[in-house]
């Protein structure tokens, strides 16, 4: 199930809002990355983190199972749908959601240790996600939407991927059609038309933005779980 409007709310509503007690300053920045399925996030993370070795990447957490060349501790956190549920009550996550039947999740503890480190931390998570992190976070995440140049290249780039059949792939479609309405609300906007010049541009939106002023982040409650 992918993001409607109504479900975004929802997702904001869902989150466990950091205590104004538990804040810290420091500069780091947390830069978050979505697009539709298919549309270029997990690329384009990979060829940032070539430009910027010092950007760190969460490794997200995912009941799904992992697809041809992915491998457990580099592309996903791999977990039983039993472990998921645990993460999620004992507050491990700082985001969460369910996408196309799975579920995905940012561990909280790498994302808060890196911003108290003066770090910066980038996380490609799906449109639901993304307004978690800002309720939890505020102005110290930028929201980017990567954006697909038109329907008909999304849907090429999917039937590229032979890894879904004709009827899934009008459902990420449909999918990705609620939430390319809910990039909205993203701090900024890129079509990836070009994977060049769509990672020059993103870079160039990261750097401006940890040249920012410092802006008040989530501490991690102490005694927290990893």
């Amino acid at each position: 199930m992918s993001a409607s409007p109504t479900q975004c709310r929802r997702a904001v509503r869902a989150a466990r809002p950091i205590p104004a007690a538990a804040r810290t300053r420091a500069p780091g920045r947390v830069f978050v990355i979505s697009s539709p399925s298919g549309g270029g996030k997990t690329t384009v993370v990979e060829r940032l983190r070539r430009m910027m070795p010092q950007l760190s990447r969460s490794v997200s957490v995912t009941t799904r199972t992992p697809r041809s060349g992915e491998r457990k501790g580099r592309d996903y956190r791999f977990v039983s749908r039993a472990t998921f549920q645990r993460l999620q009550r004992s507050g491990q996550l700082l985001e969460w959601a369910r996408v196309h039947g799975a579920s995905y999740g940012t561990p909280r503890r790498r994302v808060l240790d890196t911003l108290r480190r003066g770090g910066s931390i980038v996380l490609s998570i799906d449109v639901q996600g993304a307004r978690q992190i800002r309720r939890a976070l505020g102005p110290q995440a930028a929201l980017i939407f990567l954006l697909p140049p038109s329907m008909t290249h999304l849907r090429q780039r999917l039937a590229a991927r032979n890894t879904e059949t004709p009827m899934a792939i009008r459902r990420r479609l449909a999918a990705a059609r609620r939430e390319m309405a809910c990039a909205a609300w993203y701090d900024y906007a890129v079509v990836n038309d070009r994977l060049d010049h769509t990672v020059r541009r993103v870079a160039r939106i990261i750097r401006t933005a940890q040249r920012a002023p410092t802006r008040t982040i989530a501490r991690r409650p102490k005694g927290e779980p990893q």
